[in-house]
């Protein structure tokens, strides 16, 4: 069941802060879990992604449910803000155009394909997330990368290389490949703040 607005504007908060707070070199306020609604207590598996200007500044997350959907997004705020390694660490003075995302996850699901032209037919643009396994090379794309990769072909060749495996791994088999979708929100541009 989709988030109501309230339950997305508590976990745009708990990110802002927690990265705020973050910056300014402090801990996260302890979370009231139990003042929570029960969407947001349950367990749930969340990505926050970080724009400044239109572009990606940070972005972490976990495709496994292992905390309250709550504790996952502020962790990964933080983690989005200082631990993603294709960037340098959030600085306080950009805390005023940074624009935060989060999107929540389904459970993947594996995908059953006979090749990679059926992987290609089965992949929705735009609306699946891909996950793809191969021994211990794991890596994935959220339904908004297709927004940057729109072609199936595009999309799987920058997964490949992203789980550091050769960009046609995709039509090679012992390729495990997962789907999922999100609930995506972002922040409103006039309640950004520093």
């Amino acid at each position: 069941m989709p988030l109501s607005s309230e339950e997305r504007q508590v976990l745009l908060s708990l990110a802002r802060e927690a990265i705020t707070r973050a910056v300014r070199g402090q801990e996260p306020p302890p979370v009231d879990l139990d003042g929570l609604p029960e969407s947001l207590r349950r367990d749930g598996a969340s990505f926050v992604t970080l724009t400044m200007h239109g572009d990606l500044r940070g972005c972490i997350g976990s495709l496994e449910p292992r905390q309250s959907l709550a504790l996952d997004v502020r962790e990964n705020a933080v983690s989005a803000a200082f631990r993603d390694p294709r960037f340098s660490p959030v600085r306080e003075d950009e805390l005023g155009d940074l624009r935060v995302e989060v999107s929540v996850l389904s459970e993947p699901k594996p995908l059953s394909y006979d090749g990679p032209d059926d992987l290609i037919a089965q992949l929705r643009l735009g609306v699946d997330g891909v996950v793809i396994e191969s021994g211990w090379n794991r890596a994935t794309f959220l339904p908004q990368v297709w927004e940057k990769l729109p072609t199936p072909r595009q999309f799987l060749e920058h997964l490949c290389l992203k789980a550091y495996l050769p960009a046609d791994a995709y039509r090679k088999p012992g390729l495990d490949v997962y789907t999922y979708q999100v609930e995506k929100f972002e922040e409103r541009k006039d309640v950004r703040r520093g």
